[in-house]
Parts: structure tokens; C-alpha cells; sequence
């Protein structure tokens, strides 16, 4: 049986790769928020859960590098061009990490969980799955996924790059290929993802 995972078996990644279609193409992670890049608010929300750190941008690399550089991260982008979403970002964290997990979270989510990492972990070895990934539940009852709010195991870089060259790219379709568990959390606030800059300026307001 593998090990289950820990904090020093763990590497994070911020996935900042993305077009930022509905922000008007500007680069999400770093725009501004509290009056510093929202990416850089998710490196400080990561860093205690692991034991390394990565950032997957496609632009800005040298900007990124300066947020990373304090937190001893690396900076890879994708290996498919024209922003083919988050799965490849995660692709490119599978295969760069150094450590048998990937703890992923987006840039636009700046009240990362502060125990993100512990909670998908256990449920991971619990249910001895490759993928762990969280979930809240809407005032109706209906639970809602956050997908890239994820544990998964590095083992599986050669299998998602094969799914992504056949030209898939839907994040929970790939999980579907795998034993992926879906773990409930009771803080909305710390999945809440900044869609556009509409949504920025009233997080600001607030």
C-alpha cells in the first residue's frame, strides 16, 4: 500500500495559466486585490499544506517568478499551446512535481482552506483513490464540485497527458477515468473564485 500523503509529500500548485476570457483577457492572477496580485494571496494559503510549490502560467512568467521566488517556487507553463484550461496546467504540475501529490488551487481563489491539503488527503487514503477533490453544498441542498480544488496523485502526469492529446480537456471527465472521491466542505467562502472584474471591485467594496 502507498504512503498517505503529508505535507512534505506534497507539492502545490497555483494554476494561473488560464485566457481570463471573462475578465477581458488580462492575466487573473495578478490583478489586485487587498493591493496584491490574487495569485500571491493563494501561494500564502498554500505554503503551510506542502512541502513545495509550483505556479502554472502561460504569460507574465517573470512577474509570476518574483511572487514565487519567497516561497522557493518554480514557474512552469503548459505544454499545449492556446490556454487549453486548467487541465493542462495540471498536466504540467503532475509532471514537474517532485513528490508523489499535487495539491491544486486556482489564482483567482484567494481564502484558500487552511486545511485544504489535510482533509482531501485523509479522504484520498481513506478511500485508497488517485483523485481527492472538494465540494460545498448550495443553500437548495444541491452539492457543488470545485474540481480544481484537488489532491491527485503525480503517478497519473502519463495518463493525463495521453488524455489531453487526444483533445479532451473537461476536468471532471478525466477524474471519471480514475478513482476520484468528492469531499465535502462546509466553507463556501474559501472556494469562492473571482469570474470577472465586476466581481473583483465588489470583493473589494466588502
Amino acid at each position: 500500500m502507498a504512503a498517505p500523503a503529508s505535507p512534505s509529500s506534497i507539492t502545490g500548485l497555483v494554476l494561473a495559466g488560464g485566457r481570463g476570457s471573462r475578465m477581458g483577457g488580462v492575466d487573473k492572477g495578478m490583478q489586485p486585490y487587498g493591493g496584491e496580485p490574487l495569485a500571491l494571496h493563494v501561494l500564502r494559503g498554500l505554503q503551510p499544506q506542502v512541502g513545495a510549490m509550483l505556479v502554472s502560467a502561460n504569460r507574465n512568467a517573470n512577474a509570476y517568478a518574483q511572487l514565487a521566488a519567497p516561497f522557493g517556487a518554480r514557474v512552469i507553463a503548459d505544454k499545449l499551446a492556446d490556454y487549453p484550461g486548467p487541465l493542462a496546467g495540471i498536466a504540467a504540475g503532475l509532471r514537474a512535481a517532485r513528490t508523489p501529490f499535487v495539491l491544486t488551487a486556482p489564482c483567482d481563489a484567494p481564502f484558500v482552506y487552511a486545511r485544504l491539503g489535510a482533509v482531501l488527503a485523509q479522504a484520498l487514503e481513506e478511500a485508497q483513490a488517485d483523485i481527492a477533490y472538494a465540494a460545498t453544498t448550495e443553500p437548495s441542498g444541491e452539492r457543488m464540485p470545485h474540481p480544481v480544488f484537488a489532491l491527485v496523485r503525480a503517478s497519473l502526469a502519463d495518463d493525463l497527458d495521453a488524455w489531453l492529446a487526444s483533445g479532451e480537456r473537461k476536468v471532471r471527465a478525466w477524474y471519471e477515468r480514475h478513482k476520484a472521491v468528492q469531499v465535502p466542505f462546509d466553507d463556501d467562502r474559501a472556494f469562492y473564485n473571482i469570474n470577472d472584474l465586476r466581481q473583483l471591485a465588489e470583493l473589494e467594496r466588502r
